[in-house]
């Protein structure tokens, strides 16, 4: 039996082929820069084509390997033509990133003004999801061997007011992707990512009632809300602002990214196949 050792942390990033969907911002964009710069072969996808350059644009800057294409992930053919792209350009797939998503937060009672979001929300968390599972599954089973990660939420973990669809469809995320690791293993590693509340994503943008935020925060809500606002106004403790405190109330994005980053850096044979990063004084109570 192969003995452990300990140098297994910088050397499993480098040339691997990784596909990003929701790449023109947030975790998708840092995700992309962070293991492009390890060495990775990045391939970027997004609806917005504009900031989707500027991804990969910042990405070669920077000496890394980058390609893009314009993709809607609820559409099955524009996934499996990513899928394509990614083979034609670097010849293989390792690593699929499910990450396109959208969180519009509204109480049942919202329904006539969250109906549109709400379906959207359905097509890109949960189709957008399934989709990049067929389109990386096969060419994955046929060169031996690949990883799906895949971005729920811990909004997943149970259901609150507020998040009624955006809970349900993150649920439904961990749902495939458990079904996915059971069947796959010893084929294809699956990860699913719940990230906690992150603000400076821009995921907060979809919010159809900003009230609906009270599910996920429960007793913490007037506290939290509090912060939020401090940290609007520039007056936020130094202590909840400060990474190094105790008190860290928000991540930033990048500290999720980095955790994101580690999964992928793994030997073929070590699946990390779940995580959740929180910072330690944030008042999400799921």
């Amino acid at each position: 039996m192969t003995e452990h050792t300990t140098e297994h942390t910088t050397e499993h990033m480098k040339g691997k082929v990784i596909v990003i969907t929701g790449a023109a911002g947030g975790f998708g964009r840092l995700v992309s820069a962070k293991t492009a710069a390890m060495g990775a072969l990045a391939v970027c996808a997004d609806v917005n084509a504009a900031e989707l350059d500027i991804t990969v644009e910042s990405i070669v800057a920077q000496g890394g390997a980058a390609t893009a294409l314009v993709t809607d992930v609820t559409e099955l053919t524009q996934m499996q033509a990513l899928a394509g792209h990614a083979l034609d350009t670097y010849g293989r797939i390792d690593v699929w990133i499910n990450n396109a998503g959208t969180m519009p937060l509204a109480f049942h009672a919202d329904h006539a003004e969250a109906v549109p979001a709400w379906n959207r929300c359905i097509d890109i968390n949960i189709k957008g999801v399934m989709n990049g599972i067929i389109a990386a599954h096969d060419p994955m089973i046929e060169q031996g061997r690949g990883h799906i990660i895949n971005l729920s939420s811990i909004y997943s973990n149970f259901p609150v007011v507020g998040a009624g669809v955006y809970g349900a469809t993150k649920a439904a995320v961990n749902f495939l992707s458990d079904s996915l690791r059971v069947e796959s293993q010893g084929k294809i590693k699956v990860t699913v990512v719940k990230p906690t509340g992150v603000p400076a994503t821009g995921l907060g943008a979809g919010i159809v009632n900003p009230d609906a935020i009270v599910g996920i925060l429960g007793q913490n809500a007037p506290g939290y809300m509090q912060q939020m606002q401090a940290h609007a106004e520039g007056t936020l403790s130094s202590e909840s602002a400060d990474a190094n405190s105790i008190e860290y109330y928000a991540l930033e994005p990048g500290y999720l990214a980095d955790q994101i980053v580690s999964v992928i850096n793994q030997p073929w044979g070590v699946n990390v196949s779940e995580i959740t990063v929180r910072a330690s004084g944030d008042g999400y109570i799921l």
